[in-house]
C-alpha cells in the first residue's frame, strides 16, 4: 500500500496540481489537510475519475480534511468523541478504514502564540485526540494518523531552533501531547529529505524559504507498530513543493 500525507493549503487553488500528482505518483490513500472548500466545491468527480472514493468534512474557507481512497472507503468517521472547539468543533479530523487499514487525515490546530487562547485549544485537542485514537487502537491494530500537526517534535525537525525561542510549535507541552499520542502505542515513520539532511515538510512562502530549505517538519505520519515494521519507503516529496503556485507543505509518501 502506498500512503500519503499532503497539507494542500486550499483544493481548489491546487486542484490541477493534486490532480497531476495523483496520476504521477499513484498513491492508494491519501490524507488531506487545510482542504479549504465546501461539500459542493471538492473535486469529487474529478478525483473519482482516477479511481478514488473521497471521505470528506469541511466547512468552507477555513480547515477542512479529506481522505482519498482507490482501495476502499468504510466506517467513515467525521471528527472524534470529545473533540473541543473553539467555540464550536471545526473540521480538523476524519478517519476511515482503507484496505484494511485504520486512516486519520488531522489538522491540529495552529495555536498562534503561547499566549493566546487558541493555544490552550490546542492542548486540550491534541489531549482529546490522544484519547479518541487510544479508543481506536482497540480495534484497529493496522492504524496511522497522518496531517499536519502543527508541532515539530524535536529541534533538530526546525531549521534554527534559536528563530522559534517563545513561539508555537516548539513548546514542551506541545511535544508532551504529541509524546503523550505516541504512548498510545504509535510510532514516527520519518521520512527520508530529498534535501539536506531534515526531513522538512513545510517552508514559509517568505522569499528564499524553500530554496535555502529553512523549514520544518510538522507534517507527520504516527502509525502502529504493525504497520511500521512494514515500510518499505517513506520519503518527504519536495518536488511538489516546486513550480507555479504551489502549498508551503510537501507532501509524505509512505509504502509498506
Amino acid at each position: 500500500m502506498r500512503l500519503a500525507t499532503w497539507n494542500v493549503n486550499s483544493v481548489k487553488a491546487r486542484e490541477p496540481r493534486l490532480l497531476a500528482w495523483l496520476e504521477e505518483k499513484q498513491p492508494d490513500v491519501v490524507c488531506l489537510q487545510e482542504v479549504k472548500s465546501t461539500t459542493e466545491q471538492f473535486p469529487t468527480e474529478q478525483v473519482g475519475e482516477l479511481g478514488y472514493t473521497a471521505a470528506t468534512h469541511v466547512d468552507g474557507r477555513w480547515n477542512g480534511v479529506a481522505i482519498l481512497s482507490r482501495v476502499g472507503l468504510d466506517d467513515v468517521v467525521r471528527g472524534f468523541d470529545g473533540q473541543p472547539g473553539f467555540p464550536d468543533p471545526e473540521t480538523r479530523a476524519v478517519s476511515a478504514t482503507c484496505g484494511g487499514v485504520r486512516v486519520w487525515s488531522i489538522y491540529v490546530p495552529n495555536g498562534r502564540t503561547p499566549e493566546d487562547p487558541h493555544y490552550q485549544y490546542k492542548l486540550t485537542w491534541l489531549a482529546a485526540l490522544r484519547d479518541a485514537v487510544a479508543a481506536d487502537l482497540a480495534g484497529h491494530p493496522d492504524l496511522a494518523v497522518c496531517g499536519d500537526y502543527n508541532v515539530a517534535p524535536t529541534d533538530a525537525d526546525v531549521w534554527d531552533p534559536a528563530v522559534f525561542v517563545g513561539s508555537t510549535h516548539v513548546t514542551a507541552p506541545e511535544r508532551a501531547a504529541l509524546a503523550a499520542l505516541l504512548d498510545t502505542g504509535l510510532h514516527d515513520v520519518v521520512p527520508t529529505p530529498m534535501k539536506g539532511p531534515f526531513p522538512f515538510t513545510y517552508w514559509d512562502y517568505r522569499a528564499g524559504m524553500f530554496h535555502q530549505n529553512k523549514g520544518m517538519r510538522i507534517d507527520l505520519v504516527y502509525a502502529t507498530p504493525s504497520v511500521a515494521s512494514r515500510v518499505t519507503a517513506a520519503v518527504v516529496d519536495r518536488e511538489a513543493r516546486k513550480g507555479k503556485g504551489p502549498s508551503d507543505h510537501a507532501p509524505i509518501i509512505v509504502d509498506f
